[in-house]
């Protein structure tokens, strides 16, 4: 988890709590479902953002001797609420809305004040999305962004990016739902725009649960990381086999990794032990993110590293 993670909350944040009331506001005159579905959107938002923090300060805290792996895992767990949050307040508020405003239509009055806050409503969550996306294209280097949105273990950044990327469908959604609705007098398509919203925050909100569950229940390293750190074992001398390599996400930048050599018969303890330090020593450099590794020497009895 990088220093910078709350960064993105923060944006995220001071620009859903400047738009939440001003939607509510504005739906309240113009009376339409969708502009108040993306006033309980942004509320919503704001509140996982506090959610967010509490889990990165949480997570922050040292082992104790309940928890001797740390408490990064809390991350994950907050991320997990705000999944239900998004799903439960957020999709299912807004499904509800559409649906009530269907079977209860009530004609739109002038539209204009809507145009005027969703306009600044994608300024703001524009300039949040911006602040997140540079955030997290600065921690992928070279790899396809969607392959690294789907590998990254930080949910204080794949978290909003989600959000800010649903808000900015969601106004696009409302906005063509107000104009629809005014334009050929069917105030059942604000509903139905309302709809498309919930439905929206309901799938974003099922892969943020996706990605928190694979987390929490134990998601280790990448195939091709676990078959980088065999092959560096391997290329040590005496080295006769390596077995799996066993691990799991301990937090966003923390893993724990257990590896099991079998070395030849002939290997002395020393040669044995100067091996381990040097596979040890070559992960650690390559995969920083390896915070505690713990080789087993099998019947060599060396202490692990």
């Amino acid at each position: 988890m990088t220093d910078e993670s709350p960064i993105a909350i923060y944006g995220a944040m001071a620009a859903n709590v400047a738009i939440a009331v001003t939607k509510f506001v504005v739906a309240g005159i113009t009376g339409s479902s969708a502009m108040l579905s993306e006033g309980i959107h942004s509320a919503v938002d704001t509140v996982n953002g506090v959610l967010l923090l509490v889990g990165l300060r949480l997570s922050k805290r040292p082992a104790t001797a309940e928890h001797p792996f740390g408490h990064g895992k809390e991350l994950y767990f907050w991320s997990l609420i705000v999944a239900v949050l998004i799903f439960g307040l957020g999709g299912g508020v807004a499904l509800y809305e559409g649906i009530h405003h269907i079977r209860n239509p009530e004609p739109m009055t002038d539209p204009t004040w809507n145009y005027v806050v969703l306009a600044l409503a994608a300024l703001f969550e524009g300039t949040s999305f911006a602040i997140a996306l540079r955030q997290f294209l600065g921690q992928i280097d070279k790899r396809p962004f969607w392959n690294a949105l789907h590998a990254s273990k930080d949910p204080a950044t794949y978290t909003v990016l989600a959000e800010d990327g649903a808000a900015l469908v969601g106004l696009l959604i409302a906005a063509a739902g107000i104009y629809a609705s005014h334009r050929f007098d069917m105030p059942e398509l604000d509903g139905a725009a309302s709809i498309l919203i919930g439905v929206l925050l309901c799938g974003v909100a099922v892969l943020l649960v996706r990605e928190s569950r694979g987390l929490l229940i134990g998601e280790g390293i990448r195939p091709e990381t676990a078959r980088a750190i065999r092959d560096i074992a391997k290329a040590q001398p005496h080295v006769r086999a390596v077995g799996h390599v066993l691990s799991m996400y301990m937090g966003p930048d923390e893993v724990l990794a257990v590896i099991d050599l079998d070395f030849d018969p002939d290997c002395s303890t020393a040669d044995a032990a100067q091996a381990i330090g040097v596979i040890e020593k070559a992960v650690r450099e390559r995969f920083p993110v390896i915070r505690r590794l713990y080789i087993d020497a099998g019947a060599h009895g060396v202490p692990a590293a």
